[in-house]
């Protein structure tokens, strides 16, 4: 590990090594069911006092939106962030996303967050998790937000979804959002970088084992894993908005976002890459715990100030 990496940092990474490395859990990880685990037993979320949690419901799927609690109703005034949730197409919208979009209002401005509990795999394979990440961005448009005023994020599988949505806007003539933030992008489904192979025996979470959702097939079914809109590395990033993607360097996903950010600079795009020192998959969700955490969050609302200036 790099000697970069804070103490808390070196220690958290240590204790997510050990309990994703566990029987149970590694099994539960394969099949999707730890996080649709947690979203069916997992305690009700407590939305703080400050905050109001709404729930939307649409045709196929539903919504939550976070925001601050003296705003009733989504005001097009306001800015927005469409949180699109990972864990590799096949686990379901839980807490721990609350508490990002939580994170996400505060760095924000007070945006409005909302987060998709989109379809997912092996029910619903491509397309529909884009279909409804579609939706749920045509939604905040129906409700006059301008998407000027709009951010993408995502985090593993819901940043590679935020690229493919992103990818999917801008093929079809549809208003662009200000930016797209990726924490950890799966954009590669076919598993082509190096990095699937140096950081295989050090990635805490993904590593020495082909029995993880990495290596699940399932969600793209009989499409070409090729597809832009399955395997974003492989987009046009021609006139994209601009992006921060965010990776740890001890992921073994690492390469999806380097490639990615490489193509979107190539192109011309507004692109900072930052490959966090000894950190791992979706480390960002350590919110507070340990210092780079805490750096991730921060850059985060450095771009949105940014992008939203």
């Amino acid at each position: 590990m790099s000697e970069e990496a804070s103490l808390r940092g070196r220690t958290a990474m240590q204790i997510v090594k050990a309990v994703n490395h566990l029987p149970v859990i590694g099994q539960l990880r394969v099949n999707g069911d730890l996080q649709n685990l947690k979203s069916d037993y997992e305690t009700e979320w407590r939305c703080p006092p400050e905050l109001r949690r709404s729930i939307i419901d649409m045709e196929d799927f539903t919504m939550e939106m976070i925001g601050p609690a003296e705003v009733s109703e989504p005001n097009p005034n306001r800015h927005a962030i469409l949180q699109l949730h990972g864990g590799g197409y096949y686990g379901r919208l839980h807490n721990i996303y609350r508490e990002a979009a939580a994170m996400y209002s505060e760095l924000g401005w007070g945006a409005d967050v909302l987060s998709p509990d989109y379809r997912v795999a092996p029910e619903h394979p491509y397309p529909a998790a884009l279909t409804d990440a579609t939706e749920a961005y045509r939604w905040l448009l129906e409700q006059d937000y301008d998407p000027e005023n709009i951010v993408i994020a995502g985090d593993s599988a819901g940043g590679g979804l935020s690229l493919a949505l992103g990818l999917y806007l801008k093929d079809h003539g549809m208003p662009l959002p200000a930016g797209i933030i990726t924490m950890s992008a799966w954009t590669d489904l076919t598993k082509s970088g190096d990095s699937y192979q140096e950081k295989y025996d050090a990635d805490p979470v993904f590593g020495g084992t082909r029995k993880s959702l990495v290596y699940k097939e399932g969600y793209y079914a009989d499409h070409d894993p090729m597809d832009p809109y399955i395997s974003p590395i492989n987009g046009d990033y021609r006139g994209f908005p601009a992006l921060l993607m965010q990776v740890g360097e001890m992921e073994m996903l690492l390469s999806d976002t380097l490639s990615v950010g490489e193509k979107a600079r190539f192109a011309g795009g507004r692109v900072k890459v930052h490959v966090y020192p000894g950190m791992w998959h979706i480390f960002q969700m350590g919110f507070r715990l340990y210092p780079e955490a805490t750096e991730a969050w921060k850059e985060i609302g450095r771009f949105l100030h940014i992008v939203w200036k």
